[in-house]
């Protein structure tokens, strides 16, 4: 893994590069013709709208269609799969996602390796996870639910919004750092989990802020805290959880990744605009309703971004022999 993530972090630093005419000269021509941006969720779900959002943006600069192409499945590997295999022309891009870290240590026998296979070309959004309970639960902070749950070991259920996913590893990481002892329960994905939240049949859950943000303001739910590193504009009274755990931190986060080897000036060209998207203000505030905030990096740091994640949840998935379903 250390390997492949410096070689990672090489190619996306620049590795060796054409020279300058050359570069743009290329950069120049690009597109020549249409792009599909491959996206491993259905058509209508948050990653769809951003990435329709991101391909609009970039049609209208760079002046030729940019065309959303579903791939659901496999937790996103099929669209992954599909943009591995295609030419390094930048005409095929995949909308990178927090799973994709994840899956890289959660399949054993995948047909590629996102670090070493995917270039990273920019990060688009970062959205908080919110740390739920069901209002029956007495504790009101997170320190109070540490101790309640201690008190009370094996008794309160957790539900885990799709085995595997973000929000399943965000109360792992929860439960490994607190060392409580809760029930999980697996459930195929958010709107199951909070139904059963609110009706009490479970008491807490780590679940996408922009799914769960109406129970919480309708007072259907009590939010414990955020899991992003710093408290979310959305519901800036509520605590973050490192702010009781120290060090915790998890998000979902969205980016543009091409084939391996696609030429750098391309990748620069697409990050330039991709990022002069995110500083404008309807695309913010179009982001902040699918309950993200823009998260500009340069492709470097998006590399290094991917490589983090990578390696933090591999360790939660190590740790706790998490499986696919």
């Amino acid at each position: 893994m250390k390997v492949a993530r410096r070689r990672f972090l090489y190619l996306a630093a620049g590795g060796v590069a054409l020279p300058a005419v050359q570069r743009i000269a290329r950069a120049q021509t690009y597109p020549s013709r249409s792009v599909r941006i491959l996206v491993g969720f259905p058509a209508g779900s948050s990653g769809d709208i951003v990435a329709r959002l991101t391909g609009q943006w970039l049609q209208e600069r760079l002046g030729q269609p940019f065309v959303i192409e579903n791939r659901p499945g496999g937790a996103t590997n099929i669209a992954t799969q599909a943009v591995v295999n295609a030419a390094p022309d930048g005409h095929t891009l995949l909308l990178a996602t927090t799973a994709g870290a994840i899956n890289a240590t959660l399949y054993e026998k995948l047909n590629f390796n996102f670090i070493r296979d995917i270039t990273p070309v920019a990060a688009i959004y970062r959205a908080a996870y919110v740390m739920a309970t069901n209002l029956s639960v007495p504790a009101k902070t997170v320190s109070e639910f540490v101790a309640h749950a201690k008190s009370n070991p094996g008794k309160l259920n957790v539900a885990l919004a799709g085995v595997g996913g973000a929000s399943h590893l965000s109360a792992e990481m929860f439960k490994m750092m607190t060392g409580i002892n809760v029930i999980h329960v697996p459930y195929s994905g958010s709107p199951a989990a909070l139904t059963d939240l609110i009706a009490g049949q479970v008491q807490l859950l780590f679940d996408p802020l922009s799914t769960s943000i109406e129970h919480i303001r309708t007072g259907k739910l009590r939010a414990l805290a955020v899991t992003t590193a710093t408290r979310w504009a959305a519901l800036p009274e509520v605590s973050t959880v490192a702010e009781t755990v120290p060090g915790y931190e998890a998000s979902g986060w969205l980016g543009v990744g091409a084939p391996k080897d696609t030429p750098l000036e391309i990748v620069d060209t697409l990050n330039k605009e991709i990022n002069a998207a995110l500083a404008d203000p309807k695309i913010n505030a179009r982001l902040a309703d699918l309950g993200g905030a823009p998260l500009l990096l340069s492709r470097a740091g998006f590399a290094e971004l991917i490589a983090a994640e990578t390696e933090k949840w591999a360790k939660v998935i190590r740790a706790t022999d998490i499986k696919p379903v």
